[in-house]
């Protein structure tokens, strides 16, 4: 058992089973031995490799994106541009090259990062030497810029996946949630409370249907839309999942393959599929006007990735193009698992913008 399964092991063995959010919670973020605490978990050296590590094309159309809903909200003069779960700060760097196209934007955003691991952020000033970056814990602190808070373009890729989800089984006796415990041997082990939960209630679903709820998530997404909705501006959501809740997703990732969610605690990452139809739901409810949800192989045709990569390919040398075609091929493969069908975009802003770049419509109530 690793560090942090024993530190588990001595929590459950002293307070009892706990729910999958907090399980979630300590091999994510804690501080000594949590999964992103003491790692750069991307790329081939890592554990997984996310879009903007797959081309820089991905980035670019997003910086972009960021350009042009800053002109649809008149070019203000500052606008903060604040992207949560930065990565290696790989996407930031492309947007913020690509955005020079729109004469004006980059001298008026002010780019903060939200971002808690010590070891990321290193790897991100790396990546954004010269650019004047801040660095925020939580998206609270990145929306406080003073006494009058900016307008803010918010793109989030891949950080929803990754927030603690509690999770709840339908059994013949109703709803009751999953926890975490430790079986004969002193293990790890899936269970589910003995009682019906008391702060939350299921619909109705089939017995065997298993539940995600993800209670930061929404949090989240309601402080960015009642920012937007105060002060202006627009955020970007790309993420795997789907329009509601699909079962049971948790899932661990390690060395690119999947791995036992309870083997390695804080060796490995933990992500649960995004429950977009919940997210939209807390966006409206914060005020936001919401975006009808795309795929992100539909949101990057739209934004122009065919032109970009017929571009870059006209300077290149052969094995050059073979390689922007196989990541044009990657970020758009409609099959079911592929990035572009499984990872969807979703979008909300300020009520006063209208429709955003690359979303045709609004989302229907």
């Amino acid at each position: 058992m690793t560090p942090l399964g024993r530190e588990i092991a001595g929590l459950i063995e002293q307070e009892g089973p706990i729910d999958v959010a907090r399980y979630m919670a300590l091999c994510l973020g804690h501080p000594v031995h949590g999964y992103y605490a003491t790692r750069d978990p991307f790329g081939a050296r890592g554990d997984f490799t996310t879009a903007p590590e797959i081309s820089q094309m991905f980035g670019e159309l997003i910086g972009l994106w960021c350009a042009a809903v800053w002109v649809q909200m008149g070019a203000p003069e500052r606008v903060a541009l604040i992207e949560l779960g930065p990565g290696r700060g790989t996407l930031m760097a492309d947007m913020l090259r690509a955005a020079k196209a729109a004469p004006g934007f980059r001298e008026a955003v002010e780019v903060t990062l939200v971002e808690t691991s010590p070891t990321l952020r290193d790897v991100q000033a790396r990546a954004l030497a010269g650019v004047n970056v801040r660095w925020a814990a939580t998206v609270e602190e990145a929306l406080a810029s003073g006494p009058d808070p900016l307008p803010a373009i918010i793109v989030a890729n891949e950080f929803f996946d990754a927030l603690p989800i509690r999770q709840f089984a339908r059994t013949a006796d109703g709803w009751r949630e999953r926890l975490i415990g430790l079986d004969d041997d002193g293990a790890l082990a899936f269970g589910l409370s003995a009682d019906a939960p008391s702060d939350v209630e299921p619909p109705e679903r089939p017995v065997g249907s298993v539940l995600e709820i993800s209670p930061g998530a929404l949090a989240i997404v309601s402080q960015i839309a009642k920012h937007l909705a105060a002060h202006g501006g627009a955020a970007l959501a790309i993420d795997y999942g789907a329009a509601q809740s699909a079962g049971d997703t948790l899932q661990a990732m390690k060395a690119h393959a999947f791995a036992d969610p309870l083997a390695e605690p804080g060796e490995a990452d933990l992500t649960a599929h995004v429950d977009f139809g919940t997210l939209a739901a807390a966006a409206r409810c914060g005020g936001a006007d919401v975006m009808a949800l795309v795929s992100q192989g539909e949101l990057l045709a739209r934004l122009g990735l065919s032109a970009r990569a017929e571009r870059l390919s006209g300077n290149a040398t052969e094995a050059q193009r073979d390689a922007i075609a196989a990541a044009v091929a990657r970020l758009t493969d409609p099959s079911p698992t592929g990035m572009g069908a499984l990872f969807k975009a979703l979008a909300f802003a300020d009520p006063r913008l209208g429709p955003l770049p690359g979303f045709a419509s609004r989302r229907p109530e």
